[in-house]
């Protein structure tokens, strides 16, 4: 009995740009016993069924947007005689959807850390159960990857979480239901251990796949400090500390080693982090933007946010302490104008972010907003071939809608249209030139505005356009980008690189303020 793991795309382009980490933990997770796992990531290259024998053990993770794939994939292996076991987010939130389209033998809902050699056990036994309750599994327990399993010149950067769970509520994401609000902090130890052991491997690109970087918040402590029960500010500021002891312990690793992570606009106004992730080399961070009105921020629960010129103060405060952004904006949603993407893209450029993403405003599955929409279109649901639009994962992406809601004032092709036309603005060849002048050499610069590139191929093109040819030639043009560009973002391994020493933790002051 062998056990393969497979990550579903639709899409493979060759290179990757970030390791699907949830491969590697849950390969580190396969007791000895059952041998090394076979893994296959189909954003690399396409699953090969043949490669399963009968009695083997599949493991599939999916989320939303590969669950499809995801459950041609699990139909194929059971074809040939496999144990499908299901798991990722969009499992854990439809159990029964996976056994219904993916041929599932069993289903993991929540972590898999703890409980997947239990599956593995059952699955030998012939005793799989319909449903495993993986949980929430705290901080200590986190699996570390086993990155001996990674094939040695595919991926751009490697990958390290520190902590789960997110503390916001924003209407238009699932992680604060299914990771929950409070943070659950991996040890530093046990992070910079891992990031040791990639950077050995020749990776010195890390992301650190986080929910929230970034915690606790200055409103946080205050509120927490007016209790009368002192025990909450005391949670909080332990949570702040191990940050600062995480991102001490990074200055302590070779100078060529950068990290990206994902962080709340609220970091912006805290000096102190800000200085410390320069410190530490977190050179960027996806901040999510969402809207640049009042309005807009509203709509999604996100009005900690800032809009207007306040936007571009905080986010050029990210710029000013050598924090790249990624900003994510979101179109389509009902406050949104005609004029909302103009304003967009003006921000984005004023504001300094050194890339952007623009997506359109999708329901998903576990959020406030799916269920919102859900409910409102119970009675009147739409269908293509036969599938409901509140299961719009099951229709193939060629057929899928791109906006899912009407609009008040505007078409679902003009929300389209002008969305991709925002990408070619903030991406066209002047502007992206413009802004590689954040990095000095003329490699650098000219290695920048390929990334450029192949970030709108991977992620505009190929997830905005409704022409299948279009779709085509810009993984195309992935592939070719990501293969010959790789080598900018790997190093010399450094086999015999030793885990620092653990320094003594320095007492910080509750919040910095904006300068």
């Amino acid at each position: 009995m062998r056990v393969h793991l497979v990550n579903p795309s639709d899409l493979s382009f060759g290179t990757a740009v970030i390791t699907p980490r949830w491969l590697y933990v849950l390969a580190a997770a396969t007791p000895a016993i059952y041998g090394d796992p076979v893994l296959v990531d189909e954003s690399l290259e396409r699953f090969d069924p043949t490669s399963v024998a009968t009695g083997d053990i599949v493991g599939i993770s999916i989320h939303t947007s590969n669950a499809l794939r995801g459950y041609a994939v699990g139909r194929l292996a059971r074809e040939r005689g496999a144990h499908v076991i299901f798991g990722g987010i969009h499992s854990s939130l439809f159990p029964d959807e996976a056994h219904e389209h993916g041929a599932a033998s069993a289903v993991v809902a929540g972590d898999g850390d703890l409980v997947w050699p239990g599956v593995l056990a059952d699955a030998q036994a012939g005793r799989l159960e319909r449903i495993y309750r993986g949980g929430r599994v705290d901080g200590g327990s986190f699996v570390p990857a086993r990155w001996d399993l990674m094939p040695a010149d595919r991926y751009m950067w490697g990958s390290v979480q520190t902590v789960r769970g997110c503390p916001k509520h924003c209407s238009f994401c699932s992680v604060w239901r299914t990771d929950g609000q409070e943070p659950r902090q991996r040890s530093v130890d046990a992070v910079v251990a891992e990031i040791v052991e990639l950077r050995r491997r020749g990776f010195r690109f890390v992301l650190l796949a986080d929910d929230n970087f970034y915690p606790v918040t200055a409103a946080d402590l205050t509120m927490a400090a007016r209790k009368v029960d002192p025990h909450r500010l005391e949670e909080l500021t332990a949570i702040r500390n191990e940050r600062f002891e995480l991102m001490a312990r990074l200055e302590q690793l070779p100078h060529d080693l950068v990290f990206y992570t994902q962080i709340t606009m609220e970091a912006a106004e805290d000096v102190e982090f800000l200085k410390a992730m320069r410190r530490a080399r977190i050179r960027g961070a996806l901040v999510g933007v969402e809207s640049v009105t009042p309005e807009g921020l509203k709509a999604v629960y996100k009005d900690f946010n800032y809009a207007g010129e306040e936007l571009v103060k905080r986010l050029q405060a990210f710029r000013d302490n050598d924090v790249h952004i990624l900003g994510s904006f979101i179109f389509g949603l009902p406050t949104d104008r005609p004029e909302t993407f103009a304003a967009t893209a003006d921000i984005a450029d004023r504001s300094g972010v050194t890339f952007a993403q623009f997506v359109m405003l999708t329901p998903f599955p576990g959020t406030i907003d799916f269920n919102r929409w859900e409910k409102e279109h119970h009675d009147t649901v739409e269908r293509v071939d036969g599938v409901p639009l509140t299961r719009y994962w099951l229709i193939p992406p060629s057929k899928r809608p791109k906006v899912y809601s009407p609009h008040p004032v505007m078409s679902a092709s003009e929300i389209r249209e002008r969305t991709q036309a925002t990408w070619d603005r903030f991406y066209s060849l002047g502007t992206v030139w413009r802004r590689s002048a954040c990095v000095r050499s003329l490699k650098a610069r000219l290695t920048f505005v390929l990334v450029s590139k192949l970030y709108r191929q991977m992620y505009a093109n190929t997830g905005i356009s409704t022409d299948s040819a279009r779709v085509e030639r810009s993984a195309s043009w992935a592939r070719l980008i990501a293969k010959h560009i790789r080598t900018y973002f790997i190093a010399t391994p450094m086999p015999d690189l030793q885990v620092p020493a653990r320094v003594a933790p320095v007492p910080h002051e509750a919040m910095g303020n904006l300068s």
